[in-house]
């Protein structure tokens, strides 16, 4: 049936109005700046980790996360640090060093001490354009020999959200990742994550507006979601489930 011409108008401020069932996939890959790395600025911040379990608020460590940029050879290189401190009937400490291109956060290296119960574990890595290698002249540590296939070049996943920081984050965005846990014997993997919406958290200054993003880690049946404030795209919350209905919940506390 032919549509009257009067309809036209209508119809097409509809179409305009309509929102979109879908979205492209956005594949990010090591190599080309990313497109907000602007927003990810030198500083310290500090998140708490605790527990949900019912009603049960369980903490588990503080994580202190630094960023620092400096110049080697001509060319801007990141370094993000982080410390874990555990204050559990038994103390523990993890500290991690990763080092990066600065604006493409292509990783370079990554190392890791762990200390618990006297024992003190140190590994480091290297990471190359088709596989991850064990650090040879680290010392003590205890992966020289790993060598870990990487079919295209992989982003550090333990500083996946300082990543996440420096994308497009928007209303619709979808991304699909190659990351690689430094220690896995899995080797790297493309994981998609979705903006699903907006969402106002509690913050020292009032509410904070924040973009909402997911992630089920290429494991159907689990979300984990954060919380990114829309203005530095910042952080604020990252809530992953454990198993038995506890939840991991990681907050920005300054």
């Amino acid at each position: 049936m032919r549509t009257p011409r009067r309809a036209l108008p209508a119809l097409i401020m509809a179409a305009t109005l309509a929102p979109c069932s879908y979205a492209a996939v956005t594949s990010v890959d090591v190599g080309p700046a990313l497109p907000r790395a602007a927003l990810v600025k030198e500083g310290v911040h500090h998140y708490l980790r605790y527990l949900h379990n019912g009603d049960a608020r369980i903490p588990l460590d503080i994580i202190t996360r630094e960023i620092r940029f400096s110049t080697e050879d001509g060319q801007q290189r990141m370094r993000i640090t982080q410390r874990y401190d555990t204050a559990a009937a038994a103390p523990s400490l993890k500290t991690v060093t990763s080092w990066f291109d600065a604006g493409s956060f292509r990783p370079r290296t990554h190392e890791r001490i762990a200390e618990k119960d006297g024992k003190r574990v140190v590994e480091g890595f290297v990471f190359a354009p088709d596989k991850i290698t064990g650090m040879k002249d680290l010392a003590d540590s205890v992966n020289k020999d790993l060598v870990v296939a990487s079919p295209e070049p992989t982003f550090n996943f333990e500083t996946d959200i300082e990543t996440l920081q420096a994308l497009p984050l928007a209303d619709g965005f979808e991304a699909r990742i190659n990351f690689y846990h430094p220690g896995s014997q899995q080797g790297p993997a493309r994981y998609l994550f979705k903006v699903t919406g907006s969402a106002s958290l509690p913050g020292p200054g009032g509410m904070i507006d924040c973009w909402v993003v997911t992630t089920d880690y290429n494991r159907p049946g689990t979300v984990s979601t954060f919380w990114f404030a829309k203005g530095s795209q910042l952080m604020m919350r990252q809530d992953s489930p454990v198993g038995e209905g506890k939840v991991a919940v990681k907050i920005l506390i300054d």
